[in-house]
Formats: structure tokens, C-alpha cells, sequence
């Protein structure tokens, strides 16, 4: 069995590693997007041959105009780069049509929107735009080409969500791109144009971007289409594989630099990016591709910037304002604590209580907060089992159940008992007003429950963290950064005693990336972090007693041991009940 005190240094990603690795000293792929999205390269290389009759392709990404205006730049790169255009499906012309004097010249006028190729893009757009009108003033006819017009003999790239919440609009989209031929409508529904004018050919490849949600309600509206058509997504994150792998993540984060008109960004300023992206991404190997992320790291440092380099001390301090600029409600929950009105105990020892670590989000609010619970169990004489509050009062989901039911399992498989507990026992989340969800609070919860079971004290100094299994492995959970530093801000403002800490899953160690407030208190010894592998390795560090130990005793002795009692005191008070019952006759 071990326990492992974390040192200081785990609790960050290491950039060290990467302070050496520069752009210029590892030669790779001049594309850098065809390197980081070479999936998505590669379906977008395939969509530029395709002889499909109806050629789509289905982008699964964020769906914003900075995504749209990127695959719109790379396809133009794309083309330039293999010297091929696209071949003009439409070449033909409109005919004159008689008695109107000035049609001629209004399609001459027209024809070179019309047969220019282009790759054209666009978020939100009304239906005017996309197809174009037929307009009349003062008995003058002239014709408003819409996007499908410019980019006819080329490329559309459309957001997937416009279509869904215009549904009419694609039908019509979908029947040029079927027939490939465009026909011109009144705007008015309820009248016809004054004068019939001639479809024309109409061919152009189709991107359309949107979330996996989207997709899949385009999947319902039009299963056909989907199956046929192509698919590629946008990686939102690159993996750490190899030196090369950072190189092009930080090639990418200086082509946004650039494309932003962003200062030079000094050597310093990547450690700090790279922590603050590990806590985005929640991986030490893990970094954000995200371009509205990205940028917006970028622009708030530059708003600090006083020369002509970004550097890591203007990242530090647009981070730390911004902490404070959103802190209001932590504040307050702060206050709610350290006046009481939330109960939250950081000092001595208590049967059957413990602090579970949670976070909780606010509708509308950019932050996510890290916040202490306090969860309690009570044990007494009883056949009922386990009663857990929150589920009984319907306060919680159903993640939340499966936790509390799957350490229930664990319990009676240790206690070798076939039958149910032969005791009641009721747990609740004190002070939860709001439905809570997720198994991330089970292991505090089992500790709870083995707590008041045995009679042994917690150490109210330490908070857990972590989910378990039914073989009493303890599971990685999310958020872990927002829940270790909630319980820490709780003990700074009280005192640091060096005996303050947190337990959480040993999984969770790739995860860490740590406010420098929280880092400094540990290397200075004043706050501790534990990681723990089972359910045995947090109990020894709250309790100070081992679960299981041969012939000495242990929780689990001191629970078999009051089972034996209840079960002896049971058939006592059976025996005397036959006894009386016989004489009464």
C-alpha cells in the first residue's frame, strides 16, 4: 500500500522539456495545417476530386465565422499549392428577351458574377443573400445575384445550423445542387415574376460546418444525403506525441498571432500559455487547437502589453485580472463559509463527516468554481441498509445514484455478507438545495459511511476526491484544478498549517495545473497533495487506521465487530420475545 505526497513540480506540466525547442531547429512541414489537421486535409483534398453528383462534405467543428474564414483560406491554399483550379461548370449566358430594352445590358453586367470562380463563405445568412432576387423599380428589371451565384464553378461553405433553423432554405439549396440548375423566384410568395426568365446551369461543392449536434439533426432531416456525402473533422487538440508535435502546436498558435496582428511573443510568455492550456484541455500532454481560445489568450495579454513583445508577465496579468474580474460570486460563496452560513469545518476530527470536493457552474457565468461539501452519515440499529438522501428526494442524477450504489457493493463485498446490511444508515449532502450530479464525491461518501460504521474519527483537514469501482480502485474525475484550489482558497483565508490538503485519484496526476498560489504553498510545505490509488490508501490518510490488516486491528475489524454485536444484541431481544410470547399462552 502506498500513499504519495505529491511534490510540488507534478502539480504543473512540465515546459521545461520544451524551453530548448524552438521553430527554426526542427525542419518540418512548411503547411502547418496539414500537419495538426491532416485528417481534415486529407477529406478536404478528397472533396476538391470528387465526382459525386452531389458533392458535400460534412465538417464537424465550431461553428463561428473564424472556423469558416480558416477551411475557406485552406482550400484556397489547397488549390494554389497542387496549381489546379476548379473547372467552370457554368459558361453560358442569359438570352436577350425582347421588349425589355435594357435586359441585355443588365445581364452583361451580371455575367461576370455569374462565371467567376470563387470559394465563398458565410455564417448567418437570409435567404435573399444566399439565392439572390429579382428587383423592379420604375418598370426596370434587374437581377441580384446571391451567394450560390458567386460561387457557381466553385465552392460554398455554409454554416450547417443557418440551414436547420431556415429548413426551406435548404430544401432549395439541395434541389439546385440535385438539378444543378438555378431558377429565379419572386420574393413575394404571393405573386409571380412580371416576366419568365430562364434557369441557368449551377454547380458548386458544398462545405457545411456545424457541431455534433448538429450534424446529427441533419443526419434525421436528410439521411440520404448524409450517407453519401463526405466527412472530416476539425481536431480541436493536438497530442504531445513527440518535440515535433509542440513545434507545429506552437506554429500554430504564432499563425494566429499573426493572423491577429499580435506583438512578437517572447520566450516566457509559452510556459505561462502552456499551463493555462493544460487546465483548458485537462491533459499534461494535451494542447488546444481552438482558435477563439488561442486568440483570446493572445488579445487580453496584448491589452497589458507596453512594448512591442507580448511577454509572459502580461499572460500572468491578464489571467490573474481576469480571475478577479469574474470573481464576485466566489467571493460571496467565500464569505458564506467564513461567516458560517455555509458549514465547512477545516480543523480537528469527526465521526462520519467529511469534505467532498464539487464545482459549480452558474448559468451564463464564464467561470467554473471549485467548492467544498460537507457530506455526513449517520449509523444506527436498523435491517433498512444504505438511505441516500439526495437520491430519496429526488435532489440527484442518475450518475449520482450509480456512484452511491456502486459503493454500496464494494461495502458488502468486504464485509462478506450475503444478505443486506444489518444496520440503517442515511447520507446526505448537507446543505444542497440544488439537484447534484456525478460519482465524483463516492469515495468521500464511502469514507462517510465507513467512518460512522466503525466509529473511527475523519481528519477534517483533508478533502477527497474521486470516483470508485466495485473493486475499491479509486477513478479519475474532471475539474480537478477548480476543486483542489476551492478547498485551498478556504484554507488560506482561515491559516495555513501545513496540515491542510487534498486526496485525489492518482490518475488525476497528468491533469494538474495548478494556480501559482497553490504550487508556492506546497513547495513551502504549508498545503499537501495526496494521490491515492484505492479506497484502502485514502482511509489510512483520513482515518490514520489501515482497512485491512491481518491478526491487528483495522476498519474493517471494527466494523465486523459491531455487526457481530448488533447480530448477537438482535437475537437476544428474539430470544426474550419467543420467551414471553410461550409463557403468555
Amino acid at each position: 500500500m502506498h500513499n504519495y505526497l505529491l511534490n510540488w513540480k507534478s502539480l504543473q506540466p512540465d515546459t521545461d522539456h520544451f524551453e530548448h525547442l524552438t521553430i527554426t531547429k526542427i525542419v518540418i512541414n512548411s503547411d502547418v495545417f496539414c500537419t495538426v489537421q491532416a485528417r481534415l486535409y486529407n477529406g478536404l483534398s478528397l472533396f476538391l476530386k470528387t465526382k459525386a453528383q452531389v458533392p458535400l462534405i460534412r465538417i464537424k467543428s465550431p461553428d463561428s465565422s473564424a472556423y469558416l474564414t480558416l477551411f475557406q483560406k485552406m482550400l484556397i491554399s489547397i488549390i494554389n499549392q497542387k496549381k489546379k483550379k476548379l473547372s467552370r461548370f457554368y459558361e453560358g449566358h442569359y438570352e436577350t428577351v425582347k421588349n425589355w430594352p435594357d435586359w441585355e445590358e443588365t445581364l452583361s453586367q451580371n455575367n461576370h458574377i455569374l462565371n467567376d470562380e470563387r470559394i465563398c463563405q458565410a455564417g448567418w445568412i437570409e435567404h435573399e443573400a444566399l439565392f439572390g432576387c429579382v428587383r423592379m423599380h420604375h418598370s426596370q428589371i434587374s437581377l441580384s445575384p446571391g451567394l450560390v451565384h458567386q460561387s457557381n464553378g466553385g465552392i460554398l461553405i455554409l454554416s450547417l445550423r443557418t440551414l436547420l433553423e431556415q429548413p426551406f432554405m435548404w430544401k432549395r439549396l439541395k434541389k439546385i445542387l440535385v438539378n444543378q440548375r438555378y431558377e429565379w423566384y419572386s420574393l413575394d410568395h404571393t405573386r409571380s415574376l412580371p416576366i419568365e426568365i430562364p434557369s441557368i446551369p449551377m454547380h458548386f461543392r458544398l462545405i457545411l460546418v456545424g457541431e455534433e449536434d448538429a450534424l446529427a439533426e441533419f443526419e434525421n432531416i436528410d439521411p440520404e444525403l448524409t450517407y453519401t456525402s463526405l466527412y472530416a473533422e476539425f481536431e480541436n487538440n493536438i497530442y504531445l506525441s513527440d518535440d515535433t508535435a509542440f513545434i507545429n502546436w506552437k506554429r500554430w498558435v504564432q499563425n494566429i498571432a499573426d493572423s491577429l496582428t499580435c506583438p512578437v511573443l517572447s520566450p516566457d510568455f509559452w510556459p505561462i500559455l502552456i499551463r493555462e492550456a493544460v487546465r483548458w484541455t485537462g491533459d499534461h500532454k494535451i494542447l488546444p487547437l481552438n482558435l477563439e481560445w488561442i486568440g483570446y489568450q493572445l488579445q487580453e495579454s496584448e491589452l497589458y502589453c507596453h512594448d512591442s513583445i507580448i511577454k509572459g508577465e502580461d499572460l500572468k496579468n491578464a489571467l490573474n485580472t481576469r480571475l478577479w474580474r469574474e470573481g464576485f460570486l466566489l467571493e460571496k460563496m467565500l464569505h458564506d463559509i467564513l461567516h458560517n452560513q455555509i458549514h465547512i469545518e477545516t480543523d480537528g476530527e469527526k465521526i462520519g463527516q467529511i469534505n467532498a470536493l464539487s464545482v459549480i457552474e452558474f448559468p451564463g457565468h464564464p467561470r467554473i468554481f471549485g467548492e467544498p461539501t460537507r457530506i455526513s452519515c449517520i449509523v444506527h440499529f436498523g435491517d433498512r441498509g444504505l438511505t441516500d438522501i439526495e437520491r430519496q428526494v429526488e435532489l440527484a442524477g442518475n450518475l449520482h445514484a450509480k456512484g452511491i450504489m456502486i459503493l454500496e457493493s464494494w461495502l458488502m463485498t468486504e464485509l462478506k455478507l450475503d444478505h443486506t446490511m444489518p444496520f440503517s444508515s442515511s447520507l446526505v449532502f448537507e446543505q444542497s438545495y440544488e439537484e447534484i450530479d456525478g460519482d465524483s464525491a463516492s469515495l468521500a461518501a464511502l469514507c462517510a459511511l465507513i467512518s460512522a460504521l466503525a466509529l473511527q474519527p475523519i481528519n477534517q483537514k483533508i478533502a477527497v476526491t474521486g470516483s470508485i469501482d466495485q473493486l475499491g480502485r479509486v477513478q479519475s474525475i474532471g475539474k480537478v484544478n477548480e476543486k483542489i484550489e476551492g478547498f485551498f482558497r478556504i484554507c488560506r483565508k482561515r491559516t495555513l498549517n501545513g496540515t491542510q490538503g487534498v486526496i485525489i485519484p492518482s490518475s488525476n496526476i497528468q491533469n494538474l495545473s495548478l494556480h501559482e498560489e497553490v504550487i508556492n504553498a506546497v513547495r513551502n510545505g504549508k498545503f499537501s497533495i495526496w494521490s491515492v490509488s484505492t479506497v484502502a490508501e485514502a482511509l489510512v490518510l483520513l482515518t490514520g487506521i489501515e482497512w485491512k490488516k491481518k491478526d491487528k486491528p483495522c476498519l474493517l475489524r471494527s466494523i465486523q465487530d459491531r455487526i457481530t454485536k448488533i447480530s448477537q444484541h438482535n437475537t437476544r431481544e428474539y430470544i426474550s420475545l419467543l420467551h414471553w410470547f410461550k409463557r403468555s399462552k
